[in-house]
């Protein structure tokens, strides 16, 4: 017997595939066409081919704001996934302060990008921020506006506030997903709270652990409001990340040839670096559930 095949499911689709058309796909498409273009102004514009791309990797200022991306983004997930996973270890897993821990974990998460860089922008002065002047107070000298490492610290800080709660969510989900029957023949056994965590609970947190690296790797990588609002991508160029670079030269310069090649460049990173990133975790998946 046949099946049949009912093509009338593309009509419920066709609103979505024109909606990412209109949103993803024209404006790429707008992108690539400017990356091997030139502009004179008056809306003229010559071919330039691949010219754009090949000064760009030449660019020793591309190289560098590349560079302190991927140190900032392995800093990040060093710190905010083992943290998000202690976190979610030491949660509630009955009664009623469940609700109240996933409420107050859920709160730095609810808070605009914008926002988030304001009130580290304010908490961070020495002249009226707590916590500026109380590092001051103690005699530590801090001055994010002045000094590279303090600047650095508070954007990694200010991170690590801001996103550590989605990692500590996604875990403690997978944690609830454990069935109880694992934890009763752990304690027959006689296990220990090391191999608990290490056999039952980590094996069944790697599903939602991939999806919190992923995120939190690409979410790292573009990071723009917070620390441009904060430091501005300095003081110098100490934390002028990759989208911040970009920002400056397509709207500062108003260079849309490079600024073009540029996006591409960095769409075509994270790309790459997000499926290393998924192959590897998948294969260390696999190879533990074999075992």
């Amino acid at each position: 017997m046949e099946k049949t095949v009912n093509q009338k499911a593309w009509f419920l689709v066709l609103p979505v595939l024109i909606l990412v058309a209109f949103s993803a796909v024209i404006p790429l498409m707008t992108v690539v066409n400017y990356s091997v273009q030139d502009s004179f102004g008056n809306n003229q514009f010559f071919w330039a081919g691949l010219s754009w791309f090949e000064e760009l990797l030449e660019d020793d200022r591309m190289w560098n704001a590349l560079q302190r991306q991927l140190i900032f983004s392995g800093i990040i997930l060093a710190i905010e996934i083992p943290l998000g996973i202690m976190v979610a270890l030491c949660m509630p897993k009955k009664g009623i302060w469940v609700s109240v821990c996933l409420v107050l974990m859920a709160l730095p998460l609810l808070i605009p990008w914008n926002v988030v860089g304001t009130i580290w922008q304010v908490f961070g002065r020495s002249d009226i921020g707590l916590l500026g002047a109380a590092l001051n107070g103690l005699g530590i000298d801090y001055n994010y506006t002045q000094d590279p490492f303090d600047a650095w610290v508070t954007v990694i800080v200010m991170d690590v506030w801001h996103w550590t709660s989605l990692v500590a969510l996604l875990a403690y989900a997978g944690l609830q997903s454990i069935p109880q029957a694992y934890y009763q023949a752990a304690k027959i056994d006689q296990a220990s709270r090391w191999a608990v965590f290490r056999f039952i609970e980590l094996p069944k947190m790697a599903g939602v652990l991939l999806i919190a690296v992923l995120l939190r790797f690409m979410d790292s990588f573009m990071i723009y409001t917070e620390p441009f609002v904060v430091t501005g991508g300095g003081p110098g160029s100490s934390t002028t990340f990759l989208s911040i670079d970009l920002v400056k030269m397509a709207l500062g310069q108003f260079d849309l040839g490079p600024a073009a090649a540029f996006s591409l460049m960095y769409f075509l990173v994270i790309l790459a670096i997000s499926w290393v990133f998924y192959t590897v975790m998948t294969n260390l998946d696999k190879a533990d559930s074999k075992r």
